[in-house]
Parts: C-alpha cells; structure tokens; sequence
C-alpha cells in the first residue's frame, strides 16, 4: 500500500513484480489497487493501450520499467520489439529474467530506502520461481508469492516430482494420452495424461526446457511467506486444503477482476483500469448492441497462442457451418508460418457478413458481460476462464499449453461449465460443439454458468470467502512491514 497509514510514521510500500506477459500483468494490475504501491514491470509503457490510470484514487499506483543498462549488455533483458508471442517467447523471456534481473530488482528496492515510505514487502509472480525470493532475502523483506495460473496446474506443478517417483509419469506416447492419473491429492482420478500442464508433454524426464524447469520452481514457494492465488473456496476448495498442508499461508482472493467489479458499483471515485498490450476495437460492443439475446458465440484465443493458417480456416468453416452468431477476435501476430496467401473462401465471407464481426483485439471482460454473448470459445487462459465464469458465460476450450489443458478439463468435467475440444481441430468438431453449447445443450450449460457466477459473486461481497482473505493478505503485509519500519 502505497498511502500513508494514520498513526503510522512509516506506512507501507509494497513492490509488485508480474510476469512479462499479458494474462500475468492483468491479473497482477487488478492485484494492485487492494495490496500494493509500486508495479515494475518487463514491458514499456507503450504496450498499455491507454496508458493505465490509477483503478483506485486512494490507492496510489506508480510504475516502474526494469532498466536496460546500456553499457552493461549482458544485464539487458529482452529489446521491446521481440516477439512474445509463442512458446519460444516465453522461454526466451523466462531464461533472459531469470538470468539477469535479479541485480536490477534488487536496485529498485534499495533505491526506494531514503523514501518514504520505504519498500517493506515483494510480492512476486511465480514465474521467476526462486528470483524474487532470493532478492527479498538480500534486502531482508518478506516475499510473497503469486500465481497467475489456475490453482489446480499450481498444484499438479508442484506434485510434479512425486508423480514421476510413482511412475505416473512421464508420458510414453500418444497412446498413453487417455490413462487416468491417479495419485494427484484432491484430484484424484479427474485427470488424463492429456488434461496434465502443457509442459509434461513429451517423454524426458529431466525436465530441462526453460519452461519445465517451472515445475521445480514451484517449490520455491515453500521459501515465501505465503501465496496468493486468484480462485476462490467454492471454486477450488478441495485443492486450497491440500496446499494449505504445505505453505505457511494461502491467500486465495480471486476473482481479482470481480473483487473490481464489486468496488466500482459501491464506490463512485473508483476509476476502470486497462492493462492491454493491445489496442482495443470498441465498434465490436456496438455490433453486439444490435444482436439478440445471448445469441452470440465470442470467439478469443488470448494474447500469445499463434495457429497455423491451416487451423485457422478450420475455425472458419466451423463457425460459419455452424450458422450461429459470432464475435471472433484475431490478433495481427496470430496466424503462424511464412504463407502469405490472405484469400478467404468466397462462403466464409459471405456467412461472415451476415453472423460474425472479427476484431484484432476486444475489450473482453466488458464482451463477457454484454447480454448478447451466450458462449465463449476459448483458449483456456486462466483470466479468460475466470472472466467467462464470472460472467455466467459456458465455455468451449480449446487449450495450447501451460495451464490451459488442465483449466479446460475442470471446465468440462468437474465445474461443469463447458466442453473441452483439446486436440482437436476440425471444421465438423467445431461445428457440433458450437451447436452443442449455444443449442443443444444451452440451458444445461447456462444454468451450471449462472449458478457458479453467483458464487464468484457472493465471494468477493463483504463476509465471501475472498474478501475474507484479500483483508487477511492485506493485514499480513501491514504486520510484516511494521517488523521492517
């Protein structure tokens, strides 16, 4: 918190360090407003599409680039004109981190010390897995640790080593995709070999990619004080319990954006945040305005998963074969490979002309809420899951990697909220899920979506199992801090 405490002559200053990609600065920006002061982040300010405004007036919020020495090549991280937009990216980014910020974090910290109030607390993304704690440890401040990721890939992450002692792993080809996992606590039996993280894919057993060595570094967070997970009790209670065996503290406080939303209904001065690394097209809200009522089909496969040409025409057939409405977000970057033929089938126009409206990015969260979308198909990000489920939105998932298979599992088969299309890609698929969701089965899948939106509703209001624990972080940090002052 960055104001002034009454009555404290110190105050507290808290230093958010996100992950440098989209869905890690959402979820931490919407973190900010209730915990923080201080948000250094990988990514020039450029990429905010507009610059993001304070959300809370009373909670000052002040932004911070990690520096690019220009004569210390060897600390510079990645040049704001890579590519983060695929899986290599994201390697290059955690490797590139991991390797050099831990000098530049440490600076910004101590630069803070003739402040006041000074930095008292790192709550840091558990991408860099071992980084933030190091450097708290350096500075003597608490670190806490938070997971963009949904609870259940925390989890399955973190029981990684145990499940290779039992042989449960790895995975031995594609004919091993469909065994069910059986030894995971609180999830025992839900998952497929198929349904486990992206990063298990494939048959060694050192974990050595720059990505799988995210599995260990989940047990960095045995070093942090605590950690924060955007989920809440009824969502992902019998997982929470599990964790809470293992860590001293587990702030689950989501969902981050409804604990927002909540706020600027009861508040006035509250002020709409943004943290897009893309421009928004509002002309798609004005298009949903003249649809009818739950009608529409959103269609987003987030901010880094790129398709191939190929896979992007079997979306395409699907959806206009489909013959139901459709909002279908394409990034400029999405479309993967060197085939620059943009022709378009002579009956994907036209059926787009008459059902559909694609934009290069949307404002999701208010898409999600407009009385015209009756269906999200998705990439199973865990901010777009979050979203449509508080929206009251089923979903059909099409997961790439991370967290997203195991989010689209829990989406089909233990929340009940959608189907799960992993693996799959083509224009028949698409079709029958599409009429599945919005026809066949609409009001099964509406009635799951609407009875867990009030759910994710009732835990942010005052007394929720959230809101509980989003004041328990807050009175963790001020304790800490005071120990500091």
């Amino acid at each position: 918190m960055a104001e002034e405490e009454e009555g404290e002559a110190g105050g507290h200053h808290v230093l958010l360090l996100p992950g440098p990609m989209q869905g890690n600065v959402n979820s931490m920006m919407k973190l900010a407003p209730s915990s923080s002061a201080s948000l250094p982040h990988h990514l020039s300010h450029h990429r905010f599409h507009p610059p993001p405004p304070p959300p809370f007036r009373r909670h000052p919020l002040s932004f911070t680039n990690l520096p690019q020495p220009r004569d210390q090549d060897h600390l510079r991280c990645l040049p704001d004109d890579h590519p983060r937009s695929d899986r290599n990216a994201l390697a290059d980014l955690y490797s590139s981190m991991n390797s050099h910020a831990k000098p530049l974090i440490r600076d910004i910290i101590l630069s803070q010390t003739a402040a006041k109030p000074k930095i008292t607390c790192l709550i840091g993304d558990g991408f860099f897995g071992g980084l933030t704690a190091d450097v708290a440890d350096e500075v003597g401040i608490p670190v806490i640790h938070f997971r963009a990721i949904s609870a259940s890939c925390f989890w399955a992450l973190f029981c990684a080593p145990n499940l290779f002692e039992s042989n449960e792993l790895p995975i031995r080809g594609e004919e091993d995709m469909d065994r069910i996992i059986a030894t995971l606590p609180g999830m025992e039996n839900i998952l497929r070999c198929r349904d486990l993280p992206g990063f298990f894919r494939g048959t060694e057993t050192n974990l050595v990619d720059p990505l799988k060595s995210t599995v260990f570094d989940c047990h960095q967070t045995l070093r942090a004080r605590g950690v924060i997970l955007n989920t809440f009790e009824d969502l992902d209670g019998p997982l929470l319990t599990q964790m809470r065996l293992k860590f001293l503290r587990v702030f689950a406080v989501g969902s981050l954006h409804a604990h927002l939303n909540y706020r600027r209904v009861s508040d006035a001065k509250t002020t709409p945040s943004t943290s897009s690394f893309w421009e928004e097209d509002r002309s798609c809200l004005t298009w949903l305005d003249s649809q009818p009522l739950k009608s529409v089909l959103y269609v987003s496969f987030g901010s880094i998963t790129t398709v191939t040409r190929e896979r992007l025409m079997e979306f395409w057939y699907g959806l206009v074969n489909s013959k139901k409405r459709f909002l279908w977000v394409i990034r400029p970057d999405m479309v993967a490979g060197a085939d620059n033929d943009e022709r378009v089938a002579a009956e994907l126009e036209e059926g787009t002309k008459e059902r559909g409206f694609i934009v290069g990015w949307a404002p999701q969260e208010e898409v999600l809420a407009h009385k015209a979308i009756g269906g999200f198909l998705t990439h199973s990000g865990w901010n777009s899951t979050l979203e449509s489920l508080v929206a009251g939105v089923p979903m059909i998932c099409w997961p790439c990697f991370a967290d997203q298979q195991i989010n689209s599992r829990f989406v089909s088969e233990v929340w009940k909220l959608g189907l799960d299309m992993k693996d799959l890609c083509d224009r028949d698929v698409v079709e029958k899920m599409v009429n599945d969701l919005m026809v066949h089965r609409r009001e099964e899948f509406l009635k799951s979506a609407q009875a867990m939106a009030t759910l994710a509703d009732k835990s942010v209001s005052p007394g929720g199992s959230s809101y509980s624990s989003l004041h328990d972080l807050v009175e963790f940090i001020k304790s800490a801090s005071r120990k500091i002052n």
